[in-house]
């Protein structure tokens, strides 16, 4: 039995990637996808990424990736997407773990969405969770790697996604939750920051410090797991007090 789901794993995957690549491929080449009228402008909207990307983007509140420390960014990339710097715009293997889940419940039950898919939903695609929808997501997250680098993409990110209690982008994020400035953040701080958006009415330390506290948790083991922490150095972060602009 394991080995016919092990099986059926792999030629899942194989499947889906194949998918992935013949679209990717055929639309990178200048070849027609028949979407929709509202998807097909979409589409356009990233051919012409840097113009359209200026239009989204919050420039009043905007801060590079030179403002952000390393400890932020590792410890986004360790709890929301560890592959970040090895893929190229999707998970192959999280998503065949998706697939999966979502074709046993047969509905979309399970996401795999890699950082630059999370972005190019949140900037260009409804939040609808539609096999349709995640089609389109994969074909832009290709789109976007091929036009900026990684750290680009995690700049945009991060400048981009909603820390919860009504905070967008991670200027805000830091001046309503500590009232400091992005380079001004302790790796205690970061920690707890990075595992909001997955779940943001659920784990801002406004609405629930409890949650958000055993989420910094989480975040502190994965950079361990990723290799950008020693795990001393992570179990004196959780103790670390921390102290909210908001009391």
């Amino acid at each position: 039995m394991n080995f016919i789901f092990r099986l059926l794993k792999r030629l899942l995957l194989l499947g889906l990637l194949f998918i992935i690549m013949f679209c990717g491929s055929y639309y990178l080449s200048g070849g027609t996808l028949y979407f929709d009228e509202p998807t097909t402008q979409r589409i356009n909207r990233v051919v012409f990424l840097d113009r359209e990307v200026n239009k989204v983007l919050d420039k009043d509140n905007y801060v590079t990736i030179d403002e952000i420390p390393e400890s932020l960014t590792q410890a986004v990339v360790a709890v929301e997407d560890s592959r970040f710097y090895t893929h190229h715009g999707f998970d192959p293997e999280g998503i065949g773990r998706a697939t999966l889940v979502n074709l046993q419940y047969g509905e979309v039950k399970e996401g795999a969405s890699t950082i630059t898919q999370q972005l190019v939903k949140n900037m260009f695609l409804s939040q609808d969770q539609t096999y349709g929808r995640k089609a389109e997501e994969l074909i832009l997250a290709l789109d976007m790697e091929l036009h900026y680098s990684k750290e680009q993409i995690l700049e945009m990110y991060l400048n981009t996604i909603y820390f919860g209690s009504g905070f967008y982008g991670i200027k805000d994020a830091t001046k309503g939750y500590f009232d400091k400035t992005p380079d001004q953040l302790a790796l205690p701080e970061a920690a707890m920051l990075a595992g909001i958006p997955n779940a943001p009415s659920v784990y801002s330390p406004y609405e629930n410090y409890m949650l958000a506290k055993k989420r910094q948790f989480i975040v502190l083991d994965a950079m361990v797991r990723a290799g950008y922490l020693r795990e001393s150095i992570a179990e004196d972060a959780k103790i670390k007090p921390l102290y909210l602009a908001r009391q």
